[in-house]
């Protein structure tokens, strides 16, 4: 059984550890009340607002170093609804990878919204996350672990594409943002 560590107790860090759980495994879900409790997991899930990363890796980036960290944000001006915030040729989980470099840092579940992972569909389509990263072994391990969960998961190559997943990410927001899909829908992979 592998323990996950979900920082972060916002829609999205439940719904993944629902997920976690339905596959068998344990997951610590930690907030911001949790500073002083130390991640118990192999794999930790940052499932906190883009803004938060540097609050996160002052507090906790010795207790990351080893360990598989999972980006799932996206940089999105949540002022306008109408960029990233990250520079064009680059990406938060780049950023996050420069900040960590003895960890294993991967780009997954910012394509989904949290009523998808937590009911594992997407209208008649079981819920897609997309995993990009540069270790071959630690997208492996995630993937078992999202597909033990009941969901779908896609290699979507190295972390370079992690800024295509975040334009996604971003665009699916703003629609949701916009009235123009539902929080509880998104875009479905077919295939």
């Amino acid at each position: 059984m592998t323990t996950v560590t979900i920082l972060g107790t916002g829609n999205m860090g439940p719904a993944i550890a629902s997920v976690v759980e339905r596959g068998g495994h344990s997951a610590q879900l930690l907030g911001e009340a949790d500073s002083a409790t130390p991640v118990s997991g192999d794999i930790v899930v940052l499932a906190v607002p883009y803004p938060a990363l540097p609050q996160v890796l002052a507090e906790r980036s010795a207790q990351l170093a080893g360990k598989i960290v999972v980006d799932i944000t996206n940089p999105v001006n949540f002022e306008t609804f109408d960029s990233l915030t990250v520079p064009a040729d680059s990406s938060a989980a780049a950023e996050l990878a420069a900040a960590l470099p003895d960890s294993r840092v991967l780009k997954a579940f910012n394509t989904t919204f949290a009523a998808t992972l937590a009911s594992g569909t997407i209208g008649d389509r079981v819920t897609t996350v997309l995993i990009a990263g540069d270790d071959a072994d630690a997208k492996a391990r995630l993937s078992e672990l999202v597909t033990a969960g009941g969901l779908r998961a896609i290699d979507a190559g190295s972390l370079r594409r992690a800024r295509e997943m975040e334009a996604l990410g971003f665009l699916q927001i703003s629609l949701a943002a916009a009235e123009k899909i539902a929080w509880t829908g998104g875009f479905a992979v077919q295939g």
